[in-house]
């Protein structure tokens, strides 16, 4: 790599060879596609996070090209030799492309994106960005988010190129941008975002000239779409190293703008500090809940354990007797997800499952020690719903408290809990609770027509079977005729 500069030879030589062996495993449908554009007139390189990832040994099956050629060539190209095309990102320069390639003794599947070179920029109005093209790599380089993403490997030759040094950043692990930061974020103002996600993915430092151009800057970042700024959270949240990242968005100034309820949990401390630090315990939740993941990132869980107690700062009464209070806060923290979520535009299912589990984090500690009935726990397992172990999660999570003794204990009564669901789902099969008669008995029984007669005793049954467990159908029938006297 003969452009590369480093403090650190060692270093180098160890990404170096992790980029060769990357770039071997999927040159079998990387050069063949680089040679269609030889052959076409016109030149290929892998670029950008592609080869960040070759650098770093971890490069999937998703390859993103720049090319000279315009997306018009680039379908001419492309359409014979691929297994799919889509051209949803045309507008844009991109084209994808979907080949199955054989690379060794097994056929892979690889998502490609080709893309013209281009340079885009905002205007102060605008939620778009511009697209011009481009006819050098250099320029399209130069216009990439931070150095360790404007890197190319010229193809099918193997040059590499780095005119601005991303693999000295890469060694050293740090996040700087090819331009300075102020041209770099004026064009994009999404790029401040992703310095906190690639913070978060890479476990990489941000440079101090970044971050002071995230401060200064940080306004600018309402004139990108909310789904844009949605799709950049949820990659940060969905990150090996969340915290990180929201740590820097909260320092920049950037959550007031995107998340405002997480710097608002930074609440000062009673004089008696008889509370916790909520911003600091909302993160320690956050990583106590990904640790307890069992089949990879689940982002319905990480935004409940973020929003958890986002309604703590409009829920603080200090007491008479010293105390602080966050009386319903779980209520109010409910209805402020719900608002926040949609306004970024999440989906209403998402939406609705974060909000009950908001709703429902603080549920548990009721139980104290077991006292709960049967009924009150068939009412719980019935409240979650679909998301009850995604709740056992949450709520185990919430537990940051230093005091060891008090966290053996809540645990220990958590597990008792778990007990006794586990123990009434194999009696009651509680995940599908339902009245013992279903609506075309009841209507039978009753001798009515459908109407909300029927949703009413269906209700009224539900609630037996809830507090009392199942019935016989006998029982059932002649519960249901007291219910309908009572009613008439």
């Amino acid at each position: 790599m003969p452009n590369a500069n480093t403090d650190n030879p060692s270093a180098l030589s160890q990404v170096q060879h992790r980029a060769v062996s990357e770039l071997l495993r999927v040159s079998p449908a990387a050069d063949d596609l680089a040679r269609r554009f030889q052959e076409a007139g016109f030149s290929l390189a892998l670029v950008g996070g592609s080869v960040r990832d070759a650098l770093l040994g971890r490069l999937g099956n998703d390859l993103d090209f720049a090319t000279d050629a315009r997306p018009e060539d680039v379908l001419r190209i492309v359409r014979p030799w691929a297994d799919a095309v889509w051209d949803v990102g045309i507008a844009f320069g991109t084209v994808g492309v979907q080949k199955d390639a054989r690379v060794g003794d097994t056929v892979q599947r690889f998502q490609i994106e080709v893309t013209t070179y281009r340079s885009e920029a905002y205007d102060r109005t605008s939620r778009k960005p511009e697209v011009s093209y481009g006819d050098s790599i250099e320029e399209d380089l130069v216009r990439r988010d931070f150095t360790v993403n404007a890197m190319a490997v010229a193809l099918p030759e193997k040059e590499f190129i780095d005119p601005h040094h991303g693999l000295d950043d890469l060694a050293a692990r740090v996040l700087r941008t090819p331009g300075t930061p102020e041209e770099s974020f004026s064009d994009d103002p999404l790029r401040m975002m992703r310095a906190a996600r690639f913070a978060a993915q890479l476990d990489f430092e941000v440079a101090p000239e970044v971050v002071a151009a995230m401060k200064e800057m940080a306004g600018r970042i309402e004139i990108v779409s909310a789904e844009r700024v949605r799709d950049e959270l949820n990659k940060l949240l969905l990150s090996a190293h969340p915290r990180k990242g929201l740590t820097l968005l909260v320092e920049t100034g950037l959550a007031q703008y995107v998340l405002p309820e997480l710097p608002a949990l930074r609440l000062e401390r009673d004089e008696h500090h008889r509370h916790k630090d909520v911003y600091d315990h909302t993160l320690i939740v956050l990583e106590q809940a990904i640790a307890l993941e069992e089949d990879g990132p689940d982002l319905t869980l990480r935004l409940a354990a973020l929003l958890h107690d986002i309604g703590k700062p409009r829920t603080r009464r200090f007491e008479q007797d010293g105390r602080v209070s966050f009386h319903h806060h779980e209520v109010v923290g409910a209805k402020m997800t719900k608002k926040r979520m949609t306004a970024l535009k999440y989906s209403n299912e998402l939406v609705k499952d974060v909000s009950r589990l908001v709703e429902l984090h603080l549920r548990f500690h009721g139980y104290g020690t077991g006292e709960w009935t049967d009924s009150a726990v068939r009412r719980y397992v019935r409240d979650a719903g679909p998301l009850l172990e995604r709740l056992h999660k949450l709520t185990r999570s919430d537990c940051t408290t230093r005091n060891k003794r008090k966290a053996t204990a809540l645990s220990r009564a958590y597990d008792g809990l778990e007990a006794r669901i586990a123990q009434l789902q194999e009696q009651e099969q509680l995940d599908s609770i339902r009245p013992d008669l279903d609506g075309n008995q009841i209507m039978g029984i009753l001798g009515v027509r459908p109407g909300p007669v029927v949703g009413k005793a269906y209700q009224h049954l539900l609630e037996l079977r809830l507090e009392n467990g199942p019935m016989e159908h006998d029982e059932a029938v002649a519960a249901l005729k007291e219910w309908w006297s009572a009613q008439n």
